[in-house]
């Protein structure tokens, strides 16, 4: 792994250097774990006591933390701890697996299907009829995509995932282990007679914008009729679920556990905290926000923050949970 010096990282950083040290940096750790060839970064002040005891040479201070860094250490102060720290965590990541040959010779791919330029496809990957690959496509070992799709350039696909027919793929999406896109939306009715379920055959496809990344284990149904949609910029927790006829604006965020029942509605800058759940045919307006374990049932206005099950207002919700404490006391 390629060491940097302290002056080379600040000059990527753009911060406000506080102190010097001799060390080379060598990779990033948090606080209490790091040595003297990493840095760190501290967040917000209540983590500086973690800082005396640090083996850490550097660390990543916010422009509000005013203390002296201490003899063959420094901070580097800059505006945001988090993205500059994305910064870091980019230089030291280490390079992806390797393809010995680009298209593994176990791979199976239908004499239809398109490839373009600088895919590569793993052992045991199956592409299948009337597929097109866009430029740049990777594809790791184990990866099925079923006929009719097309995948953008430069999406990477990860061992395990499956996409179903007909989908269609944005470019630059990362597609993490067992996901699975564009499997039968939820369907069934009550059978006539009363006596079991009906299956409602779901016809429809997945449409995934572009720069979308979704966790392990998540699902994305294809819809009953048009499309399941996730738009441009989305990012997706593992073990979420986007039910059939489900549509994402851009740029949401879905924490895991989460789900959206069929035909929901996000838009734009949407936030759904862990473990939420999503009533079908729920609006939920740009730029709001819903707490994690809530239960939506009813459309969010935009910018709103809900919280709760069933959801509500989070003010409210938080008045309500002190008023239960004051009973539970008085008792």
């Amino acid at each position: 792994m390629t060491p940097y010096t302290l002056s080379k990282i600040n000059t990527i950083l753009k911060g406000e250097l506080i102190g010097n040290t001799t060390h080379n940096i060598q990779g990033a750790e948090e606080i209490r774990k790091a040595d003297a060839t990493q840095i760190t970064f501290i967040g917000s002040s209540k983590y500086l006591k973690f800082w005396k005891d640090s083996k850490a040479s550097v660390a990543l201070v916010g422009t509000t933390i005013d203390v002296d860094p201490g003899e063959n250490r420094a901070f580097i102060k800059v505006k945001n701890v988090d993205l500059a720290m994305g910064q870091i965590l980019e230089l030291f990541n280490p390079a992806p697996p390797v393809f010995d040959t680009d298209v593994h010779p176990t791979a199976v791919i239908h004499d239809t299907a398109k490839i373009g330029n600088g895919c590569k496809i793993g052992a045991n990957c199956y592409v299948g009829k009337d597929v097109a690959l866009g430029d740049g496509v990777i594809l790791y070992p184990n990866v099925c995509v079923f006929d009719e799709t097309i995948i953008g350039d430069h999406t990477i696909v990860w061992s395990g995932t499956v996409i179903r027919e007909r989908c269609v793929i944005g470019s630059h999406c990362i597609f993490h282990t067992n996901v699975s896109i564009g499997a039968d939306g939820f369907g069934y009715r009550p059978s006539e007679d009363g006596r079991g379920l009906v299956k409602i055959p779901q016809i429809g496809n997945v449409i995934i914008g572009h720069y979308v990344e979704i966790g392990a284990n998540s699902c994305v149904d294809r819809a009953k009729f048009s499309s399941t949609i996730v738009g441009d910029g989305c990012k997706i927790d593992n073990l979420v679920q986007i039910a059939h006829n489900s549509i994402m604006g851009r740029s949401c965020i879905m924490a895991g556990h989460s789900g959206l029942a069929g035909s929901v509605t996000l838009g734009d800058g949407v936030m759904i905290g862990g473990s939420a759940s999503i009533k079908d045919h729920t609006t939920i307006n740009s730029g709001a926000t819903v707490g994690a374990g809530s239960g939506v049932m009813n459309d969010v206005a935009a910018g709103k923050t809900v919280l709760g099950y069933p959801a509500q207002d989070a003010r409210d919700m938080l008045k309500q949970w002190v008023a239960v404490r004051r009973l539970v006391k008085e008792k």
